[in-house]
């Protein structure tokens, strides 16, 4: 049996910089089993897979998988897939074109919507489809600072500290001090398994992030390190985002009104990504949240399985 896939580049304009993913379609006889397979033959950090909507007025059902696991929501396959759909229904364009759609995930509906571009890079921005919750968790300072190869005086920030947070995927987010304590970092998986908390059953994965960035624009600079999910670090992460959304609202206070976010990572991969959060503030409270960049073709072809 063939299946067409293609890899994309997401949260990026540009290719061969960004996070790959491999985006498998015609996935609806695909078992749990040889989808993990593919995946991890692809060996990127996700790949998604496209299969038949539950819901007729849905654009497609999604299955996302790491090289070692399924995952319930992801940001850049959710982003990935909403382009690669899109440009595969559409195909060539003289102009630019708009689209809304919804994608079924294991986390629920995501409404995406989708500016197609006339040729390169395509932009994609998704409704975070659950908020980002803080979930308890006792985290040692000391213990993260090993696990990162830092100093402890450089954990945290401002009122920022470590915290552990979910909008579907949970990420222990570390606040460090500057951007050359980012780019000092050291992982060290097993240091991290002693010290990092579960949730959902599962070893969480680890996110740095401080203010600025190499690239002025950013608010934040950020970095993703998983081994549980066979990650060793992730060029860019739309659902470590959609937890950071929380920690943001929490430690900062945005005032009522919108608020948008650039933030950066993959830099000290050679795959620097832009991620665009965007927050509406209602009552001192987040009432909304998306997230979006852009993802551009750099392959395509057929797996004969």
């Amino acid at each position: 049996m063939s299946h067409p896939y293609a890899i994309y580049d997401v949260f990026s304009e540009r290719k061969l910089a960004g996070n790959p993913l491999a985006v498998v379609f015609e996935a609806d006889a695909l078992t749990d089993a040889a989808m993990q397979a593919i995946a991890g033959e692809f060996n990127l950090s996700e790949t998604v897979f496209v299969s038949s909507a539950g819901n007729g007025a849905h654009a497609a059902r999604l299955r996302i998988f790491t090289p070692a696991r399924e995952l319930p929501f992801a940001g850049h396959p959710t982003v990935g897939a909403a382009v690669a759909i899109a440009e595969r229904l559409h195909g060539d364009r003289a102009r630019p074109l708009d689209l809304v759609s919804v994608l079924e995930e294991k986390v629920g509906p995501v409404r995406c919507a989708v500016r197609l571009a006339a040729e390169g890079a395509s932009f994609a921005e998704f409704d975070l489809p659950r908020k980002s919750t803080r979930l308890d968790a006792t985290l040692d300072r000391q213990a993260l600072a090993d696990a990162f190869g830092l100093k402890s005086t450089q954990i945290g920030f401002e009122n920022h500290v470590p915290s552990l947070w979910s909008a579907g995927v949970p990420f222990v987010l570390v606040p460090v001090h500057d951007l050359a304590a980012a780019a000092a970092v050291d992982f060290d998986p097993m240091l991290w398994e002693r010290c990092a908390p579960f949730a959902d059953g599962r070893l969480a994965a680890a996110y740095i992030y401080c203010r600025g960035g190499v690239n002025h624009v950013a608010r934040f600079h950020a970095r993703m390190f998983a081994p549980e999910m066979g990650i060793v670090e992730d060029p860019a992460t739309g659902s470590a985002v959609a937890a950071l959304s929380g920690a943001i609202g929490f430690f900062d206070g945005p005032v009522d009104g919108h608020h948008p976010f650039l933030i950066e990572q993959g830099v000290e991969m050679g795959r620097p990504s832009f991620l665009h959060l965007h927050l509406d503030v209602a009552g001192g409270q987040i009432a909304t949240a998306r997230i979006g960049g852009q993802a551009v073709r750099i392959a395509r072809g057929t797996l004969d399985l």
